[in-house]
């Protein structure tokens, strides 16, 4: 019997893969101040120090939650509603950088992802039906 939504949390943890390695090599390239960031962009955070410590430790709840939700775990599920909560705020925050379609565009998928988390559970089973007593 298959569980309803299994495709929509296969597909998020996944992604929570994905992003967990691309915030892994951001937060390295801010720690490194790597030139793909564009100098005059200010950020929310102080400087590209804290923004590349901020995004490895994203990045290791994201990978946590993705590899937790692969093998099925309720604890995956959690912490893969968290990260994706934390990287939709993130993408929002980073909006008025110099990607702003990007940013919008993984607003998005974060959402996504935390839906498809949300949303699985157990089969869809018609209820029985019920005796309707009749007046007399």
């Amino acid at each position: 019997m298959e569980m309803r939504g299994a495709g929509r949390v296969v597909f998020a943890a996944i992604m929570l893969l994905i992003v967990g390695t691309l915030n892994l090599i951001y937060g390295i390239g801010a720690l490194a101040e790597a030139h793909i960031y564009v100098n005059d962009t200010r950020y929310v955070l102080t400087n590209l120090n804290v923004l590349g410590w901020v995004l490895i430790l994203l990045a290791a709840i994201q990978l946590t939650g993705g590899i937790s939700l692969m093998a099925g775990n309720a604890y995956g599920r959690v912490i893969g509603i968290v990260a994706g909560s934390l990287g939709a705020i993130g993408a929002l925050l980073s909006i008025g950088g110099a990607y702003p379609w990007w940013s919008l565009g993984i607003f998005f998928l974060c959402c996504w992802i935390v839906y498809g988390i949300a949303v699985f559970g157990d089969e869809d089973v018609p209820a029985p039906p019920r005796d309707i007593p009749r007046a007399p």
